[in-house]
């Protein structure tokens, strides 16, 4: 039996899902899934591009962002292969490996978004607190070395809980609950005890999001603080404007991602489709809407979008 199990095991396929009861228009979403898609590709790419090219832009906190947008461009298309493959193809089938794979990119990519949010609240911290010595505190070696730590913490987090999921015998069901693999989702069609998995999960979860959740809220808490001490109106508005961004950065990624935790914990009772919608929303919206918030607040970036369209426009009339 446990050769027959492992044999099973080693070639076992998964059956990702679409959206619960819209079976049949889910060629109808694919054109603003697909759309969706561009705009956090494209956005994210201007992003990068920009700050590449523009020498004024070489500062910590657009290093900071261009890390955010790698970030997002690595969510996007982690789940992009699977979800378009859904939606476009109807293909649902996926190796078991491959599900692996792509369970442990997206839950990287997501911590590594987690702790830039972090290095980024940090920033504006300095900014705030230590204007005149912002390039002298924060030089460029210290935010190589800090998007070091932030790739090394997500890589090795993670990294075990692909290999725990593997050890665990899958001859059950095979239908997952989402058009994308997480570690949560895979876990339950085990055939065995998944305490050990669980526990970890709830370790990483909480080694990365958790305290970085805590440290982004005491970031705010002492920018708060140091902002309500300086003695002009309009120097505290523009102090706190320098943060809007940021903070918005912040809400579209952990607003979902806490949504996602309450709905798996607490919300059992809830229909099929609200689990998917949330899971969607929380992989989806960051790489979409952080680019229009930076765009919208970053004049470099907007001029960078302008000149893209008008040499189009350019070479279309050629």
């Amino acid at each position: 039996m446990a050769d027959h199990n492992h044999s099973h095991f080693q070639h076992l396929y998964l059956v990702l899902a679409g959206i619960p009861g819209l079976e049949q228009k889910h060629h109808w979403m694919a054109f603003p899934l697909g759309a969706l898609y561009v705009i956090a590709l494209f956005g994210n790419g201007v992003i990068i591009s920009t700050i590449k090219s523009d020498l004024s832009l070489h500062v910590p906190m657009y290093y900071f962002l261009c890390m955010l947008a790698l970030a997002d461009v690595g969510l996007a298309l982690c789940t992009m292969p699977s979800m378009l493959g859904i939606f476009w193809f109807n293909y649902k089938s996926i190796d078991f490996d491959a599900c692996l794979i792509q369970m442990y990119f997206i839950h990287t990519f997501s911590a590594i978004e987690s702790g830039v949010l972090v290095a980024m609240a940090f920033d504006r911290v300095v900014a705030i607190w230590k204007p005149l010595r912002y390039s002298a505190i924060l030089t460029n070696g210290v935010v190589c070395r800090t998007g070091a730590v932030i790739l090394t913490r997500a890589v090795c987090v993670v990294f075990p809980v692909p290999f725990l999921i593997k050890r665990r015998p899958f001859y059950g069901s095979t239908l997952l609950s989402h058009s994308f693999c997480l570690h949560q989702d895979v876990m339950r069609l085990a055939c065995a005890s998944t305490h050990v998995n669980s526990l970890y999960g709830l370790i990483a979860v909480i080694f990365t999001k958790g305290l970085d959740s805590l440290s982004i809220l005491l970031s705010y808490v002492f920018i708060l603080r140091t902002v309500m001490a300086i003695a002009s109106g309009e120097g505290r508005l523009k102090a706190l404007n320098t943060c809007v961004s940021h903070t918005c950065a912040v809400l579209i990624f952990y607003v979902p991602l806490i949504g996602v935790s309450v709905i798996h914990r607490f919300g059992r009772h809830l229909s099929p489709l609200t689990h998917v919608l949330m899971a969607n929303a929380y992989l989806l919206v960051p790489p979409v809407l952080n680019p229009i918030v930076y765009t919208v607040k970053t004049k470099e970036i907007r001029r960078k979008i302008i000149q893209i369209f008008v040499q189009t426009k350019i070479t279309e009339g050629g």
